[in-house]
């Protein structure tokens, strides 16, 4: 017989054995009910991924995760980090003593340089200061619990994402009470950037809002501004005195040029913004598990900047500290040594270059099988124009689920694809699939 929990309403620790069976005397099963703790909803992505997972169907595919697959729809471990791997296994000083709370020294400052130029001046200025996070997730965290525990707002000010944006700024800005809202920023009509929508919304924003920015292969529409319309999105920042958060997790992946896929986060160091960045190594280097990213601060070029660096890092050390209290070292190890180490830097921007390369061929192919398939030039324009990992259909929720229901193609309910997903086995499938339920479910 199990054991019965009587129905009382004062949990108290009394637990008798009775004949050799437990009974509860005056205590409640737990605290948690369900009325203070309900159950949350489960994860879309990582759902997404279980139900593939759980698909038996022989041409099942994933385009859902948000990982790189080789064309051979496997996990791919760049070259350039087994080689660094290779140095790493034996060097006899290695060791797994604790990094310091702001991380490997070697690693951030090797960060901050990838994210903000050699040259830059913020560098030069010493007007940035630099710490190593669980990627870009706890980058993007680290961020948001510094600005809900010291940026200066009144009551009607907020944190503004893109609509849509990567589902997780979403929680972890409210999980530290910052209030949030949304700027336009894909249409619909166009498939591409609303960018008037976005710089009006801005604009309407109260002074000094908290800006949050996708430096590159914006997640999930894969849109991003041009390099004009950058330095306008900069000039109603500036008119505002709004404060620009990146995030940047796509460097060197998107393009296959590290340079050009920080020109955005340069260009507003340059103009003497004050600003946040979170980078995350995990695309670029293939390091998913190992969590290596970068949170930096850069203030804007004053007499007293290098004391306002100083004071901020002082209490981003103890944010960190009370939360990680260190950072895992393999991960900023691999990268150290590729970011440190010329040859090894050559050898990975290769790599880089392979994996946007064949991200941008299977762009070219799924739209070449899709205007084939209906007969009009240019209807399928928008998977070409967009770039990295993402890219934004323009399926409907009731198409996505009806192709993973007659093809199992895998995708998220807002019609994002994972452009990784795709290879020269599937790609002709994938297309006939997305040909048919566009023209049969509206």
């Amino acid at each position: 017989m199990p054991p019965q929990a009587k129905n009382v309403l004062t949990p108290l620790n009394r637990l008798s054995n009775i004949q050799g069976h437990l009974e509860y005397d005056n205590m409640t099963a737990t605290v948690f009910r369900q009325d203070n703790v309900p159950q949350a909803p489960e994860d879309p992505l990582f759902g997404l991924m279980a139900a593939y997972r759980r698909d038996e169907f022989e041409k099942k595919v994933d385009l859902g995760i948000g990982a790189y697959r080789d064309n051979n729809a496997k996990p791919w471990v760049l070259p350039v980090v087994k080689s660094a791997d290779d140095v790493l296994r034996k060097d006899p000083n290695l060791n797994h003593e604790y990094l310091p709370i702001a991380g490997l020294a070697d690693f951030t400052t090797a960060a901050q340089r990838l994210i903000l130029g050699a040259d830059s001046p913020a560098i030069k200025e010493k007007r940035a200061t630099s710490f190593q996070t669980i990627s870009g997730t706890g980058a993007v965290h680290l961020g948001a619990l510094f600005l809900s525990r010291f940026y200066p707002r009144s009551s009607n000010q907020a944190v503004y994402f893109s609509s849509p944006t990567w589902a997780n700024h979403n929680q972890i800005f409210s999980n530290v009470h910052l209030p949030i809202r949304t700027y336009p920023y894909f249409s619909a009509q166009t498939k591409g950037l609303d960018f008037q929508g976005m710089k009006s919304t801005i604009s309407d924003a109260p002074e000094g809002s908290i800006i949050l920015l996708h430096a590159c292969a914006h997640n999930p529409t894969g849109v991003d501004p041009t390099r004009d319309q950058w330095k306008e999105i900069s000039e109603v920042i500036r008119a505002k005195k709004h404060f620009p958060f990146f995030d940047c997790a796509y460097q060197g992946f998107a393009s296959g040029d590290l340079q050009n896929d920080a020109w955005a986060v340069q260009y507003f160091v340059s103009q003497g913004f004050e600003m946040c960045i979170a980078q995350s190594f995990a695309k670029n280097f293939g390091l998913y598990g190992e969590r290596a990213g970068a949170f930096h601060f850069v203030t804007g070029p004053s007499p007293d900047a290098q004391d306002t660096v100083g004071r901020v890092a002082s209490q981003l050390a103890i944010l960190q500290r009370s939360e990680i209290s260190n950072p895992p070292a393999y991960g900023a190890r691999i990268a150290s040594l590729v970011l440190n180490d010329p040859a090894l830097f050559k050898e990975w921007e290769a790599n880089l270059r392979t994996m946007a390369g064949r991200i941008i061929d299977m762009r070219k192919e799924l739209r070449s099988n899709l205007e084939q398939l209906n007969g009009k030039e240019g209807s399928w324009k928008h998977i070409t124009d967009q770039i990295g990992m993402f890219s934004f259909t323009g399926m409907t929720e009731p198409q996505v689920l009806q192709i993973r229901k007659d093809a199992h193609v895998y995708m998220t309910k807002n019609g994002r694809m994972s452009m990784a997903g795709l290879n020269t086995s599937n790609v002709e499938y994938v297309a006939k699939a997305m040909d048919k339920v566009v023209r049969e479910v509206q």
